[in-house]
């Protein structure tokens, strides 16, 4: 039985394999199981985390637990979050007051005087800097919010370009959304804009076109060089 095929039940309470139930119990709420082999449950003792045999990973319950990325699993107890690896153990020993899940073995977290920075599999600041919000990594680039705007950084926290904007959206193979005083568009890895028009809404590239919005709300498809190519009625 392989981690991908144990579904959730219909209702939430259990896992099914060939559509019927496994591990015979039924659980207050459960989560899906990740590549690691652990799926997190939630039952009247609290949160926790089982193999695919229906096995409980540790003895410990937390106030919530969530599912494992890169060996690293996100747990809460008391209003303090931490990591656990694959053995069910704290990875460091400081709490944080929210923490993300790794992504590129990487994690954005907040201290309890709601700085954002990332930290590495062990647990340790990549960058001294703290910034009003950090989100994921993706493809070694990271949208953080400095009290002047957003900006983009690599995996090492350092700025990729000098540009700031009033709201960022990570990397999409070479481009981005952005957003300045006039509306959204799309810019590349120097911070340049790929055209001049503004937009009230715009999403990433889907193989070289993206829907935007107007701020007559009208919906347009777009190429990379901002020619309007379709106009959705």
């Amino acid at each position: 039985m392989k981690y991908t095929e144990i579904k959730i039940s219909k209702d939430g309470t259990h896992f099914t394999y060939n559509e019927e139930p496994v591990f015979n119990k039924k659980f207050l709420e459960v989560l899906k199981f990740h590549s690691e082999g652990f799926a997190p449950v939630y039952d009247e003792s609290g949160w926790y985390h089982i193999d695919i045999q229906g096995k409980e990973l540790y003895k410990e319950r937390y106030d919530r637990t969530f599912g494992y990325y890169c060996e690293r699993a996100s747990v809460v107890l008391n209003n303090k979050w931490v990591h656990l690896n694959t053995k069910g153990e704290k990875v460091y020993s400081t709490s944080y007051s929210w923490i993300g899940n790794y992504q590129e073995k990487i994690c954005s977290v907040r201290d309890i005087k709601n700085n954002y920075f990332h930290i590495n599999l062990s647990g340790k600041r990549i960058y001294t800097e703290n910034y009003l919000y950090a989100g994921d990594y993706k493809d070694g680039i990271a949208c953080v919010k400095t009290k002047n705007g957003f900006r983009h950084i690599n995996e090492k926290g350092q700025l990729i370009n000098s540009k700031i904007f009033l709201d960022l959206g990570v990397f999409h193979k070479k481009y981005a959304t952005a957003k300045d005083k006039n509306g959204w568009f799309h810019i590349n890895k120097n911070g340049d804009e790929l055209y001049k028009e503004r937009y009230l809404m715009i999403e990433p590239f889907y193989n070289g076109f993206s829907l935007v919005e107007t701020y007559e709300n009208k919906k347009q498809i777009i190429d990379e060089k901002g020619i309007l190519t379709t106009v959705i009625e």
